[in-house]
């Protein structure tokens, strides 16, 4: 076995997409059929290999490898132990088009279950394992990445999601039924790195930072005691993070592995369990002392500080960010429009490698290098009037009139039909679309210009929708750039990127807005697009917003007050957002919350004060209107049976919901606990190109109806259409139309 040491710093993983987006783009071109797959693998490994460089001259003492992917690292882990379903399989397409095919779907299947990567706004493609799969190791993708990196002089640590965190991922009746087969193969794996020169492996284990039984905890020990007796294999290194490991500590470090990384930004008590946990002889002890999560600087005298408690109790201390890069921006030093004193405070990817590598140096040399201590944040900042309006609320500005009363004039205002039909809020955002709104940043395109061409693609959007039959229509959006960034560019407290790019799955990359100060509406944001919409139909159109725990979770937001404060300031806002909307005489307002599960702390101990104060912001959103003005919500891509109990305290007329790719568990759920206001299980897999079937939202309409009374269910998407192209929505929303139609006349 090698005894290369691991060195004094590194990163869990870095950004993939590129500092402007060029996989993204690659990646699409070669869905487009534009560009063949020897082009996308040659922009791939350029990006790689800038990415190694970046971090060898940054001078970082380990360096990971595999954490590049196409789509999403849990699906590569898949198809290197060969979890391949056999209905991808069985389609008889080269290794990369099975790949995106498990990623995205063909007309022939549908797509792999996507969901949440723990409490982040990335996605994974779940595995599927049955009693079929037959497990076989494929490291062909880690062994070329490597030795590319090689190639250029640098030494990688090869990633994978490791074995029990995989399982724990894997739709399946049993997790652990298959552990022994699974841990054989990642064996196998390991025995063709060593073979390779693979001096180092990491194998990520995330999910012991959640509640796990002690079965489970055993089969962590089980699967690393096993894997660490092969007789020639790299060194191993079991990455954790996003909180604290618990009695998953010391049953990790109580097997032959070499390293273990805790995450000591999100996970503090990682810290003092090191302490009680037993002896580390010969164990390195990766801290992740700085916060990949997050993108603001490091306190480096506080970090150095906790760095050196842990040196006291390891063998080796190794300096690390406390999760992967990839939730973060690429390089700060791109943006050149952010005001200095809020420039000064941040940090993203390239310049938290930096951290790393000084705190590094700190822990052996000593704390003199590090820069000066950042001054107190500006008063300028600090807004009296919202924080006056927020300790002036009670308990009734938080609640709204009965459901039973409030359905009945909703409905007399309205006229729907049983199982009305309507999207999710946003329309294709087509070139021309981008186009005018980058003429507009560039100033060759006026905003009277720039209003004509959003109104000409809005009355297209109301125009198709008519035609279509759709009972509930939108606008779709399409002055939007994002659905968090373009309440933040409008709002006080929060600050806009340039290049802040961040991957939320596959190729679709978001630029989170920061919020750096108290949150306050300068003006209505939304209204006058919506009533422009409304004049143009007599089908009522809905008022579209992003709620108050999304904007948070897919912002980076301040750490120097508590997060339910900022929801609160953020809800007030929105509250004003939906009367103002409501006098302009729109009678639907959808407040959206797809974040609401994403963002649920991992340990169920504390899970009750989040979703309390969740509850508390989305309910004074919404809760000032009158009881005939009808309050949707939107909530997709997550294990919604963790917070239903949340989903109904909302207290939304409506919700829809991703149901397509989970087919419909959700609405068991939703029954168990005695739901019965408006709910609308999505229909059609919007993350997917295929167009579904009109059989196929027929049987999942049935099956809905089985479940809920049709007066109380609604027709929809899983998602928002931005992403989709004009010809697959329309035809799917006359599948969409069609099947509805059928159901209601059944």
């Amino acid at each position: 076995m090698s005894t290369t040491a691991f060195g004094q710093s590194t990163v869990l993983g870095y950004p993939r997409v590129g500092a402007n987006r060029e996989l993204k783009k690659a990646v699409e071109a070669y869905w487009a059929g534009t560009i063949d797959a020897d082009s996308l693998e040659n922009i791939a490994a350029t990006l790689r290999a800038e990415v190694w460089r970046t971090l060898r001259d940054a001078r970082l003492d380990s360096i990971p490898s595999n954490t590049f992917s196409y789509y999403d690292q849990v699906l590569d882990t898949a198809v290197a132990v060969g979890a391949i379903p056999d209905r991808f399989a069985r389609l008889g397409l080269s290794e990369l088009d099975t790949y995106f095919a498990m990623a995205r779907g063909v007309d022939a299947e549908p797509a792999l279950e996507l969901t949440k990567w723990f409490d982040t706004n990335y996605h994974y493609l779940v595995p599927e394992i049955s009693a079929g799969t037959v497990f076989a190791a494929n490291p062909a993708k880690a062994l070329r990445e490597y030795a590319e990196a090689r190639d250029l002089g640098i030494n990688t640590r090869p990633v994978l999601v490791g074995p029990a965190t995989f399982l724990l991922l894997a739709k399946g009746d049993d997790p652990f039924a298959r552990l022994d087969e699974l841990v054989e193969t990642y064996s196998g794996i390991l025995t063709t790195f060593a073979e390779a020169g693979v001096a180092w492996v990491q194998l990520d284990e995330p999910a012991y930072v959640a509640d796990r039984t002690a079965a489970e905890i055993d089969a962590l020990h089980h699967a690393y005691t096993r894997l660490g007796e092969i007789a020639d294999r790299p060194q191993i290194f079991v990455a954790t993070y996003f909180g604290e490991l618990g009695d998953a500590l010391p049953a990790l470090l109580n097997t032959p592995v070499e390293a273990v990384g805790l995450d000591l930004a999100a996970g503090p008590g990682n810290l003092k369990r090191l302490a009680t946990a037993g002896p580390l002889r010969g164990k390195t002890i990766v801290a992740g002392l700085v916060d990949g999560h997050n993108i603001w600087r490091t306190d480096l005298r506080a970090a150095v500080t906790t760095g050196a408690t842990v040196t006291g109790l390891a063998d080796h201390v190794a300096v690390s960010t406390s999760c992967s890069l990839l939730h973060v921006p690429v390089d700060l030093s791109a943006e050149t429009r952010l005001d200095p004193q809020l420039y000064e405070r941040l940090a993203f990817a390239r310049q938290k490698v930096d951290e790393v590598v000084l705190l590094g140096r700190a822990l052996r040399d000593g704390t003199t290098h590090l820069p000066a201590p950042l001054p107190p944040a500006p008063a300028v900042w600090r807004h009296d009037n919202v924080r006056a309006r927020l300790a002036a609320l009670d308990a009734t500005d938080r609640q709204r009139g009965d459901y039973t009363n409030r359905a009945a004039r909703q409905q007399e205002r309205l006229g729907l039909p049983d199982l009305p039909t309507t999207t999710i809020g946003s329309f294709p955002q087509t070139a021309e679309l981008r186009k005018a709104r980058a003429a507009l940043r560039a100033g060759t395109l006026d905003d009277a210009g720039y209003t004509e061409r959003m109104r000409a693609e809005v009355q297209h959007v109301i125009r198709l929708q008519e035609a279509l039959g759709l009972d509930v229509l939108v606008h779709g959006e399409p002055e939007r750039n994002d659905m968090v960034q373009y309440f933040g560019e409008q709002l006080d407290g929060f600050a806009a990127t340039d290049h802040g790019w961040v991957q939320s799955y596959g190729s679709r990359c978001v630029r989170p807005p920061i919020i750096y100060g108290d949150v306050t509406r300068k003006a209505p944001m939304t209204v006058t697009w919506s009533t422009y919409a409304q004049s143009l139909t007599s089908k009522p159109v809905k008022g579209m917003l992003t709620g108050p725990v999304t904007i948070l979770a897919w912002s980076f937001v301040r750490v120097d007050q508590p997060r339910a404060n900022t929801a609160d300031q953020v809800a007030l806002a929105l509250r004003d957002e939906c009367r103002d909307l409501e006098a302009a005489g729109i009678g639907v307002i959808q407040v959206d919350e797809p974040a609401l599960r994403e963002t649920l702390p991992l340990r169920k101990a504390d899970q009750k004060a989040y979703l309390d104060w969740a509850v508390a912001a989305f309910r004074l959103a919404t809760s000032g209107v009158a009881d005939d003005t009808q309050i949707h919500t939107h909530l997709c891509y997550s294990e919604f049976g963790e917070v239903i109990t949340a989903i109904d305290a909302l207290d939304a007329d409506v919700t829809s919901i991703e149901a397509s790719r989970s087919k419909m568990e959700v609405l068991d759920d939703l029954a168990a606990i005695g739901y019965h206001r408006g709910v609308g299980p999505g229909v059609w897999d919007i993350h997917s190109p295929r167009v579904p079937t009109h059989d196929e939202v027929v049987d999942a309409l049935r099956g809905a109806v089985a479940a809920v009374p049709a007066r109380r269910l609604w027709v929809n998407p899983d998602c928002g259409l931005k992403t989709r192209g004009y010809p697959e929505v329309e035809a799917s929303l006359r599948h969409l139309v069609a099947a509805a139609t059928e159901i209601r006349g059944s």
